[in-house]
């Protein structure tokens, strides 16, 4: 059967939902958009996170200016080094690569910190897109999980939080290993972040 575009919107929408479900009772987010914010280069490095992996590594700059809060989440975790061996547990190709349960490791899981609230913007979802993942229905439920964009996908604009772009080594991560679309896209031995950084604290 051939799926229109926006039955696939629908679908993937719906797979987020149950990718980041676990299974509590979910609140429903504010009923409107808070203002656009415009994304803009990074300025200094510790704007910048340092993936390192078995293929090598990537940069992603985060938007400070975009999402202050989900940023300010993003590099503490990196700095407690949260995220140090997690994997990229759902991998679909052509769509996104999720990864950052440094809980439960397999997409049900967050951190110890709250969930934060929406910061949706009007950067659009593209290639190298940096989003916060959520339960569906929920906006307000970002805690640790984020995706990267393989390609376009503006069916997400203005409902998932933009958190970053990828700056260097997108070539890295399409060598991610893929889950199959039948599955979700869920990864058997799937490939990990070694580690990551923020680029300040490199030396």
């Amino acid at each position: 059967m051939k799926i229109t575009k926006n039955l696939f919107a629908a679908l993937m929408l719906g797979v987020f939902a149950f990718a980041c479900s676990n299974n509590t009772a979910e609140n429903k987010g504010p009923s409107t958009m808070p203002t656009p914010k415009v994304a803009g280069p990074p300025v200094y490095d510790d704007e910048v996170a340092v993936f390192e992996t078995d293929y090598g590594s990537f940069k992603i700059a985060l938007y400070t200016d975009v999402a202050p809060l989900h940023v300010e989440n993003f590099k503490k975790l990196i700095r407690e080094k949260f995220y140090d061996g997690v994997p990229f547990h759902r991998v679909i190709a052509g769509f996104m690569a999720q990864t950052g349960d440094g809980q439960n490791f397999n997409g049900t899981g967050g951190s110890k910190y709250p969930n934060l609230p929406a910061e949706f913007s009007n950067v659009p979802f593209k290639r190298g897109i940096v989003g916060m993942a959520r339960k569906g229905g929920d906006n307000n439920s970002a805690n640790s999980q984020f995706f990267i964009m393989f390609g376009d996908g503006d069916f997400l604009n203005g409902k998932y939080t933009v958190v970053g772009e990828v700056l260097s080594g997108m070539e890295v991560v399409d060598k991610l290993k893929k889950g199959s679309q039948a599955n979700n896209g869920t990864v058997s031995d799937p490939d990990r972040m070694v580690t990551v950084r923020v680029a300040a604290d490199v030396k």
